[in-house]
C-alpha cells in the first residue's frame, strides 16, 4: 500500500549544509507524525524519483540551498524540464515533467522545502546558520504535517 504522503530529501552528509533535508527528515521519521507518510532520502534525484510519485496525494521535495532566505522558503512546483539552479543531477521541476512523460498523466500535487545553508564543501560540518534554522524548519514541517492536505498547504506559501 502506498502512503499517499511523500516527504523526500535530498542531500549529502558530507557536504556540511547539503545535509540540512536529510537531518530534518530523519527529525521528523522519529516523531512518528502521521502514518500516512512516506519519507525517503537520497543524495540527488534522478529520472527514477518519477515512479515514487505514483499513487500519492501530496509530495513535498526537500532540499538546501545557497540563495534561499533564512531559514526556508516554501512553495509549490509544476513540471519544466528546463534548467534550473539546483544543484543535483535533476530539478524537483525536471522529475515531475518525466512523471508526465512516462505516465500520461498530471503529477500530484507537490512542493518544495529548500532550507537556507551556507557551506557546502566536502568535509564541511553544519554552519551555525544552519543549525539555528534548523529549528524553525521543524517547526514549520510539525506544523504543515499536522494538516496533510492540499487546501492547507496552499495557505502555508512564502
Amino acid at each position: 500500500m502506498i502512503a499517499p504522503i511523500l516527504l523526500l530529501a535530498i542531500g549529502n552528509e558530507s557536504r556540511g549544509d547539503d545535509a540540512l533535508a536529510p537531518l530534518l527528515l530523519r527529525r521528523l521519521q522519529a516523531e512518528a507524525l502521521n502514518e500516512r507518510i512516506e519519507f525517503l532520502e537520497d543524495f540527488q534525484l534522478q529520472i527514477e524519483h518519477a515512479a515514487d510519485l505514483v499513487g500519492r496525494e501530496l509530495v513535498l521535495f526537500m532540499d538546501a540551498g545557497v540563495e534561499t532566505p533564512a531559514p526556508y522558503s516554501f512553495y509549490r512546483i509544476q513540471p519544466d524540464d528546463g534548467r534550473t539552479v539546483f544543484s543535483h543531477a535533476l530539478a524537483p521541476q525536471a522529475v515531475l515533467a518525466t512523471f508526465v512523460q512516462v505516465y500520461r498523466a498530471n503529477p500530484p500535487p507537490c512542493f518544495v522545502l529548500c532550507l537556507h545553508g551556507e557551506q557546502f564543501e566536502l568535509g564541511a560540518t553544519l554552519s551555525s546558520e544552519a543549525e539555528q534554522g534548523m529549528a524553525a524548519s521543524m517547526e514549520f514541517m510539525q506544523e504543515l504535517l499536522r494538516e496533510p492536505h492540499l487546501d492547507a498547504w496552499e495557505r502555508r506559501l512564502r
